[in-house]
């Protein structure tokens, strides 16, 4: 029996998409019993649908794009944080949370709820302070639950730049309603896309038993 757990947004023709962006659609290309031996289908989708990485490409003319992007920041011990009990989220805020000293891996729980049919009108503000404080921890890659870690309305993404300029790698659309704060092996890599500017992903987590994981992943 696995303990893994999924908190990756389910891919599906109800899930909410970015207003104005290519919105998720599977479809049957060729059947059973037309090829007389498999069903063959395809995808047409925005590559920030539902649980997703963003590529510094993705705000950047001159950012990474997926396929250039290390593993590393996508797996290894990851640590829940719930911080629903605000709207704005900053430096002073995460200073008060604790956490191990080698974490690399930081998942927000907000006060958004999990809703994936839904695109939220107002997202808990992210301060792009939070940047050079995560890097200071020794933090690489930051998960939300949320489908940006800047407002819908935002032309700057202010917080997407702080973010990559102190090395901090995004994930977006996590979801967290039903996972208690703590310490898990996270697993969210994306698709090696030559030239894309983010990807979906499968993000699962697993509690970590003491002693079950080196202290440098």
């Amino acid at each position: 029996m696995t303990d893994w757990i999924d908190i990756s947004q389910p891919l599906s023709p109800q899930i909410a998409h970015w207003p104005g962006d290519t919105p998720f659609q599977y479809r049957l290309t060729a059947s059973i019993e037309e090829t007389k031996s498999v069903n063959i289908g395809n995808i047409h989708t925005s590559l920030h649908i539902g649980t997703h990485i963003d590529a510094p490409y993705h705000f950047s003319a001159t950012g990474k794009t997926v396929d250039q992007l290390p593993i590393e920041p996508y797996i290894g011990r990851a640590v829940v944080i719930d911080v629903s009990h605000t709207k704005t989220i900053n430096a002073q805020v995460l200073s008060a949370m604790d956490w191990p000293s080698n974490t690399k891996r930081i998942l927000l729980h907000t006060s958004l709820e999990n809703q994936p049919d839904r695109f939220p009108a107002k997202l808990p503000y992210l301060d792009p302070d939070i940047a050079p404080f995560l890097q200071a921890k020794g933090v690489h890659l930051l998960g939300v639950d949320m489908p940006s870690v800047d407002a819908p309305d935002s032309k700057d993404l202010a917080t997407h730049h702080a973010l990559a300029a102190h090395g901090i790698y995004i994930l977006e659309n996590v979801m967290l309603d039903t996972v208690p704060a703590g310490e898990y092996e996270l697993i969210a890599l994306p698709l090696p896309i030559q030239g894309a500017d983010g990807s979906p992903v499968r993000a699962v987590i697993r509690p970590i038993r003491k002693g079950s994981m080196s202290n440098d992943r």
